[in-house]
């Protein structure tokens, strides 16, 4: 990764097309807009907005038809499939609505699973995923499987086995989808701690309105482009 462009993410009149012809569909017109290290950005808009499509270019599971999508400089568009699945693994971390937590399998286990990816030594992933989960406050429930925490545990989980391999940017998709008013309120709070405290740069597609709030930043998709790009006065205040 090079470190011609000074942010860790810019999206430079990106378009994506699905199918051909007659039945051709354009989920992205040309979307601009860059992300610096550190900052906390919800991404919101109705369903088939293109958010969907630019958060799975972003996490490098698909890529753009025309346009360039830089992350640290490097033109993604451009890695071959190898390259891509490695900055996937070293530079991004992943938080989804359904926790994808393996069931049978303890939290620490979980948390390790990417660790695993990197081929880390036992001992060195038994420490990293131990730490991670004490930072999510989640210290003592190390050998709980998923069926024996709540939902809004299993989701800390997940933001510990999202974070344990220190990425450049954490993706967050509907993180709060599943849970009740009071355990969202804890999970963005975390979101929001991580962000500020440990300098991790979040990305978070959301529905809800006071979810975005906690982010520094709102951009608003609506028919494949680029809406409003907002920032929340009151949190980046805080």
């Amino acid at each position: 990764m090079n470190n011609e462009d000074e942010s860790l993410i810019e999206f430079r009149n990106v378009t994506k097309v699905y199918g051909v012809g007659d039945g051709a569909m354009m989920a992205l017109k040309g979307v601009d807009f860059k992300i610096a290290a550190g900052e906390f950005v919800a991404i919101m808009g109705p369903s088939g907005s293109g958010k969907s499509t630019c958060m799975n270019i972003l996490g490098c599971l698909d890529t753009p038809t025309g346009g360039a999508y830089l992350f640290k400089g490097a033109d993604v568009g451009k890695l071959t499939r190898t390259q891509r699945a490695r900055l996937r693994r070293y530079y991004l971390g992943f938080v989804f609505q359904g926790f994808n937590l393996l069931a049978r399998t303890s939290a620490i286990e979980n948390v390790e699973l990417p660790l695993v990816y990197r081929g880390a030594r036992a001992s060195e992933r038994r420490r990293r995923a131990a730490h991670a989960l004490d930072v999510v406050g989640l210290k003592g429930w190390e050998d709980h499987t998923p069926a024996q925490l709540s939902g809004g545990q299993q989701q800390r989980v997940a933001i510990a086995r999202a974070m344990v391999t220190d990425p450049s940017v954490l993706f967050a998709d509907e993180p709060t989808g599943n849970l009740d008013t009071a355990r969202s309120k804890e999970i963005m709070e975390l979101l929001t701690t991580l962000n500020r405290e440990r300098g991790i740069s979040i990305v978070m597609v959301t529905h809800e309105h006071d979810m975005a709030e906690y982010a520094s930043r709102t951009i608003v998709f609506r028919d494949g482009l680029v809406a409003s790009d907002t920032t929340n006065v009151a949190t980046s205040a805080a």
